[in-house]
């Protein structure tokens, strides 16, 4: 590709700051969340349980109909999927903004997560085949991942200032943000001409198995995190969670338009991009729950001290998009994913001595290690994800991808709850919590040299790839 191939003119941008804002909304909705779940459980007078069932039917709704998401852009129509369902999330954040009891939210919150399991692969199949493949994919995937990334982190600021206001700010300001996108949206994003589009129509028995199937393995890795409900159930739900994924691919072998060509799961990048987003994502998520109960149960800060004390991660808004794609360019994917990884396993490792009377001085360092990780690692999960793929499977890549990333937000919260709980015991001292929380930030530790070992089998297969073009100075038309 030649240099002046790299630059993108004023549309391509602004399709790209279109679709980089719905991934921003989704992130920000997430994390504004759960800054607001005090101020939440305060006001409706919400149990524990129905306060984890707000935050887990979320992750149910995205975790459980993320492949049929993506396989229904592929066959379906991408604009589509992304338009349609960015309406529902609109509609659906604001009836939590309204609701007066748990089971609204429970409602509101699963069907905010369907809404983003349709839209996620959408979209980023959209940029996929927006921008060709090369420098100026890598750009726009930089952009897209660091702000995926970046409006996590800095939805944790926005949800302590908003919930400061009042909790329900938490779910209308997503509706403001999103119906702004959807109305730029709509002139901007065009169905793009794939070189060919799947062949044969909707498998809904294979959709209905998969999406049963994730149901029950989502919920339950969520009920690890509550030993006290019983294990027998615990079992009997990843059980029959395994069954309906092996009824799932004898469909799928005997389909003749099967919902996922199981063949794509032989690709050594995507499967080492799915297993390495699932370790990488799911330590942090753990790291962050970690942290918040830290903050906030041992050291009495306000929720919005703690979103401005994790503000630095958000550094990979700035990062991602304008150094990573470089980096990727001069050394390939592979070794900066590979990087963003050891970071964030030496930022937990960093936390792991953590004290009742630590400055923030001392934390600071692993906060800028995991901003630069997440710089680093983000945008490049992303890309491995569509290597190899062909252009007409990205949404279905994609899905795998976003799946993966739930499965390791809810078994990282899981693991860290249920190592935490189990450490404490019937303590309840200050010192008996900090021993029992230093306990359970050894996961996200084990977890980062798990998810480094998994992206380091790519560093040999990536022996034989082709060097990348480099990016030109210019970054705009």
């Amino acid at each position: 590709m030649s240099t002046s191939s790299a630059r993108m003119d004023g549309r391509a941008w602004s399709l790209l700051f279109v679709l980089c804002g719905a991934i921003f909304l989704e992130g920000i909705d997430v994390a504004m969340l759960n800054v607001a779940l005090p101020s939440i459980r305060a006001d409706l007078g919400l149990s524990t349980g129905m306060l984890s069932g707000v935050v887990s039917a979320y992750v149910l709704g995205y975790g459980g109909f993320m492949l049929l998401g993506g396989r229904a852009a592929d066959l379906l129509g991408r604009r589509r999927m992304f338009l349609s369902w960015l309406t529902v999330f609109l509609v659906f954040s604001g009836l939590g903004g309204f609701a007066t009891e748990g089971w609204t939210l429970l409602v509101a919150r699963f069907v905010t997560g369907v809404a983003a399991a349709f839209m996620a692969p959408a979209g980023l199949s959209l940029i996929t085949s927006a921008f060709p493949e090369g420098p100026q994919r890598t750009r726009a995937l930089g952009f897209y991942a660091g702000t995926a990334a970046g409006g996590f982190s800095l939805g944790l600021v926005a949800g302590g200032l908003l919930a400061s206001f009042g909790w329900r700010w938490v779910f209308f300001a997503p509706v403001i943000l999103s119906a702004v996108i959807l109305l730029a949206a709509v002139p901007l994003i065009r169905e793009p001409v794939a070189p060919r589009r799947p062949a044969g129509g909707f498998d809904l028995a294979g959709a209905l198995s998969v999406t049963g199937a994730m149901l029950l393995l989502v919920y339950g890795v969520i009920r690890l995190e509550r030993p006290e409900g019983g294990w027998g159930g615990t079992a009997v739900t990843f059980a029959a969670g395994l069954a309906l994924l092996a009824v799932f691919v004898v469909i799928e072998r005997r389909s003749a338009s099967p919902l996922v060509r199981l063949g794509i799961l032989r690709s050594g990048p995507l499967a080492r991009a799915n297993l390495g987003a699932l370790l990488f994502v799911g330590s942090f998520a753990g790291f962050q729950f970690l942290v918040t109960l830290y903050l906030q149960e041992l050291r009495g800060w306000s929720t919005l001290q703690t979103g401005l004390a994790m503000l630095v991660v958000g550094m990979d808004t700035v990062l991602a998009p304008t150094l990573t794609p470089r980096l990727v360019n001069r050394f390939g994917n592979v070794r900066v994913l590979f990087g963003g990884v050891l970071l964030a396993t030496l930022a937990y490792a960093l936390f792991l001595p953590v004290g009742l009377d630590w400055a923030y001085t001392a934390m600071l360092p692993t906060m800028v290690l995991l901003g630069l990780a997440f710089s680093l690692a983000y945008g490049p999960l992303t890309m491995a994800a569509v290597e190899g793929v062909d252009e007409h499977e990205h949404g279905l890549a994609g899905g795998l991808l976003y799946t993966a990333i739930q499965f390791g937000t809810a078994l990282g919260l899981s693991a860290m709850t249920a190592v935490n709980v189990a450490a404490l015991g019937d303590g309840d001292s200050p010192e008996a919590k900090l021993e029992a929380l230093r306990t359970a930030l050894v996961v996200p530790v084990v977890a980062g040299v798990l998810g480094a070992v998994v992206i380091a089998f790519g560093l040999r297969a990536g022996k034989t790839a082709r060097t990348p073009e480099p990016v030109p100075a210019e970054t705009s038309a």
